[in-house]
């Protein structure tokens, strides 16, 4: 539908000049795709480089802040606050989920993801479905891990926070730096109540039910929304924010978003690539504490870029570099790293601002879930067909815009998870996955099966599981078995027990 063109605004070109959001013709080059992403960013955080402001903000949302410059030394940043009088008392429920958790999954967390895995540890890989031996008893509703993740969360029925895993940068907080090889109790955050978590590559957030927001990991990039740069902080605290009670939270490889009860978005972290959405690459000022994300816009095809106002967030989700988010009328904005299609915009360019995706903005065409993987996306539309966009295979051609996933057509989805290359799905009565080579357990095809596929294939779990939720890690899936009934309960039984030893 059409906007008024956004007349007399300068937009500032990012100094990487790629991707910047400009009225002004842009200069040739390469596609950005066909440059690496950094696997360890380095750069700083973003400032305040958005030259835009918008009317239409959502409702209850204040004037952003203008941080001031910091150096490499962090300097200071301009905490979003909101006075007591006007916050909105919440009382955040978590997922009505309840089940047993089940793994597929390599469980040798220091190697998962590495070049080279010694052959002695090649026993460890490609496990089939198992349930772990030290739940018994414990019943989830859920589970959460992320595509740079070699860590996963479980959260329990009554609020609990379990991590284990990969934890170099103390992302479990479990008081040191080994890993975890069977999920176990956080215990400073035993006296929270918890109702949902994010996992980054190597930091993690946790959100309780009255809207706060506790972080750990590593902070090289400001991840933790903390003020500062360092390089791990294994206790949890509070992120710097004092404004409306936090409702959504998402992660990506090295930075964080986080969304208000109003639908306003924030983020803080890595800017290398304007993934935060300030139209800015951060290469020389660093911002450490959240930050709202301001501007939305359009692009017609003969190159205008509108505003796109009234924008109230309903949904965010992240990739290793990009990011994407729902909002209340069913559009979905996407901006970041550009390469390989996973904006959805048809072009490689980075986005330094969210940008409409157009396919989702016509009458009954829009979306109502949306994930984000490593370097792809996918968005479930209003009337139930999932769109794929990007690279699973990064040496295959890339799917430059939204397309239907004709495998799963007809099939209602109840939840998708990504990982680095690989796919789950619980869909109806059924749980299925996909990937291409190499996997590494992840899609739950067992121990002596094939370790790939590339078009969707359903796991075959014994008659009577209902897969309620699925989340997945680098190279590790994990799944909440519904176990409401006395037959349900006795299928999980008959899974094999998976006790983990010490490597």
């Amino acid at each position: 539908m059409p906007r008024k063109k956004a007349a007399a605004v300068a937009w500032e070109e990012p100094s990487s000049g790629n991707g910047s959001a400009r009225a002004g013709p842009r200069k040739s080059g390469g596609p950005a795709g066909r440059k690496r992403e950094r696997s360890s960013s380095g750069g700083g955080s973003s400032g305040d480089e958005d030259g835009l402001e918008l009317d239409g903000a959502p409702a209850g949302a204040s004037r952003p802040a203008r941080p001031a410059a910091a150096g490499k030394a962090g300097g200071a940043a301009v905490v979003i606050t909101e006075p007591e009088h006007t916050k909105e008392r919440v009382k955040l429920e978590g997922s009505k989920c309840k089940g047993q958790l089940l793994i597929f999954e390599a469980t040798n967390w220091d190697l998962i993801g590495r070049k080279e895995v010694p052959k002695q540890q090649a026993a460890y890989r490609n496990l089939g479905q198992n349930v772990y031996g030290c739940l018994a008893g414990v019943r989830v509703r859920t589970v959460v891990s992320g595509s740079c993740a070699a860590h996963s969360l479980l959260i329990t029925t009554e609020g609990k926070l379990w991590s284990w895993g990969r934890n170099e940068k103390g992302q479990l907080r479990h008081s040191d730096t080994k890993r975890v090889e069977a999920p176990r109790l956080i215990e400073g955050l035993s006296h929270e109540v918890i109702v949902s978590a994010a996992c980054g590559r190597n930091h993690t957030l946790a959100l309780t039910d009255t809207g706060s927001v506790f972080a750990f990991g590593e902070n090289k990039m400001g991840q933790l929304g903390l003020g500062n740069q360092t390089d791990a902080v294994p206790s949890p605290a509070q992120i710097m924010y004092n404004g409306q009670p936090i409702t959504k939270m998402a992660c990506g490889a090295e930075f964080s978003m986080i969304m208000d009860c109003k639908g306003n978005l924030y983020s803080f972290g890595c800017p290398e690539y304007g993934q935060l959405g300030h139209n800015s690459d951060g290469k020389f000022i660093a911002g450490l504490v959240p930050r709202r994300v301001a501007i939305f816009i359009e692009k017609t095809k003969d190159g205008q870029i509108l505003p796109v106002p009234n924008v109230v967030v309903r949904a965010v989700a992240c990739g290793a570099n990009h990011t994407l988010v729902l909002d209340s009328q069913k559009r979905v904005f996407s901006w970041g790293f550009g390469g390989y299609g996973r904006l959805g915009h048809a072009e490689q360019k980075n986005e330094m601002v969210p940008r409409l995706v157009k396919l989702f903005d016509f009458p009954g065409r829009g979306a109502s879930q949306i994930y984000a993987g490593y370097t792809y996306s996918f968005a479930v539309s209003e009337v139930g067909g999932l769109f794929f966009w990007g690279a699973t295979n990064t040496s295959r051609e890339s799917t430059m815009y939204p397309k239907a996933v004709q495998d799963l057509c007809g099939w209602r989805i109840r939840s998708l998870a990504c990982g680095k290359s690989s796919i789950i799905v619980a869909a109806d009565e059924s749980t299925i996955s996909w990937g291409p080579s190499p996997t590494f357990g992840e899609l739950g095809y067992g121990y002596h099966k094939p370790k790939f596929s590339t078009a969707a294939q359903e796991v075959k779990t014994p008659d009577g599981i209902f897969s309620e939720q699925v989340a997945m890690g680098y190279s590790h899936s994990l799944v909440i078995a519904r176990d409401e009934s006395e037959p349900e309960k006795e299928k999980i039984k008959k899974l094999p027990e998976y006790n983990p030893r010490t490597l």
